[in-house]
């Protein structure tokens, strides 16, 4: 079976069910859900072309840059809109957030849900209060003053501290070195986290090694887990081109949602993925019998994603002419990079998984002038005395050969 991007698509999919079945107080939340889930998979048809195991938090992603999409103006502002599907609506978009925040950060669940935000600030910059009132009242966002400029190591080893307390140390390492310097002004972060039993857990003892096709003629080896007999009950359906299958997880509240497309199907299958198609298929699922075998997964992604934000559509957030004077009442930051890193283990009793995205804001500064002289082409020369201008010799070259 074709399966070179089964476990991109399973985490994935992982990953955007939290968030469909979330019991949230307000219905003006699924804007943001919406908008969130089209992100999603905006950016799984970026990342489908590359070989291996694909996982990304979209929420974590599409909140570290709501809280920057806050401060954007303009040109700026437009083009994030319209790649993250942002509500225009202020006082919609913000109280979606909001409404998510507090949602997933419910206590006493009979698993574990949380997320943070943080805003990290040059000590001696101004920022606009309101600014950082917003993101605070809407976002949770802390602010915390760093000397990028003068503790550039250190303050980047506290972000990466913070990150690894918020996600139980799944996520190390942040943002990496030499990833922030003594212009960076403003960083922004997001950091989510997620452990939960299955409702119906794996017998390990009836876990076993067998083959996983990777691609046509080549397989490697998984320890493939199995859930069979008259308990095997799941949500489950199956198409023409593919089988999906829904794994809840203790509580009943959040679950897993597989798609398996058929043999051969998979590259077509990714093309038509979207958020509606998914929204169609978990309606066709009814509960019914069916042997579940999965293989257990264990792996890490990091993504720099600059260029493809820039060629999703918001190059001006990245250049000299970003507008974010709603952070600071002067055009004088841009985004300097967005990193984001993700986690997950799938085993037989659950699943863990946790990402983190950073924001970096830096300090606009004109770019030395760069003089270039190509004399690739004929050319008149002169030797001279210096003092007096007196020329010694003439010439030109048109041909140095």
């Amino acid at each position: 079976m074709n399966r070179k991007y089964a476990a991109g698509i399973l985490v994935l999919l992982l990953t955007v069910a939290f968030f469909w079945v979330i019991k949230l107080s307000a219905e003006e939340a699924s804007s943001v859900i919406d908008a969130n889930n089209q992100f999603a998979f905006d950016l799984y048809s970026r990342y489908k072309s590359q070989d291996g195991n694909i996982f990304f938090s979209p929420y974590s992603i599409s909140t570290a840059l709501a809280m920057t999409y806050e401060g954007a103006r303009g040109k700026t502002a437009d083009e994030m809109q319209a790649v993250f599907h942002f509500p225009k609506d202020d006082t919609l978009r913000r109280n979606s957030f909001l409404e998510l925040y507090n949602g997933i950060n419910i206590k006493d669940k009979p698993y574990t849900l949380k997320t943070a935000n943080a805003l990290w600030a040059q000590k001696d910059y101004t920022f606009l209060d309101s600014y950082f009132s917003l993101v605070k009242r809407y976002y949770g966002g802390n602010v915390t003053n760093l000397d990028f400029a003068g503790q550039t190591e250190e303050s980047r080893l506290t972000i990466n501290r913070w990150v690894e307390e918020q996600t139980d140390n799944k996520i190390k390492d942040l943002i990496p070195k030499k990833n922030i310097d003594s212009l960076t002004r403003l960083v922004l972060t997001n950091a989510i986290y997620f452990k939960g039993l299955w409702a119906k857990q794996f017998d390990k003892a009836k876990t076993v090694e067998k083959d996983f096709e990777v691609s046509p003629g080549k397989t490697v080896k998984a320890m493939m887990m199995s859930l069979t007999g008259e308990e095997a009950v799941f949500k489950y359906a199956e198409k023409e081109d593919l089988q999906v299958l829904e794994l809840p997880y203790k509580g009943e509240e959040l679950s897993m949602l597989v798609l398996l497309p058929k043999k051969g199907g998979m590259d077509s299958f990714e093309t038509a993925l979207n958020a509606q198609k998914i929204s169609e298929l978990r309606k066709s699922l009814y509960k019914q019998r069916v042997d579940v075998y999965l293989p257990k997964f264990k792996f890490e992604t990091k993504y720099f994603m600059k260029d493809t934000l820039i060629e999703m559509g918001m190059p001006t957030a990245f250049s000299m002419g970003a507008d974010f004077s709603g952070m600071t009442g002067n055009n004088d930051l841009y985004i300097d990079k967005v990193i984001h890193q993700a986690f997950v283990e799938v085993n037989e009793e659950g699943t863990e998984a946790a990402a983190a995205t950073a924001v970096v804001m830096r300090l606009k500064s004109m770019p030395p002038r760069m003089n270039i002289f190509n004399a690739d082409h004929p050319f008149i020369f002169a030797i001279q005395d210096r003092a007096t201008g007196n020329i010694l010799f003439l010439g030109r070259v048109s041909e140095p050969n």
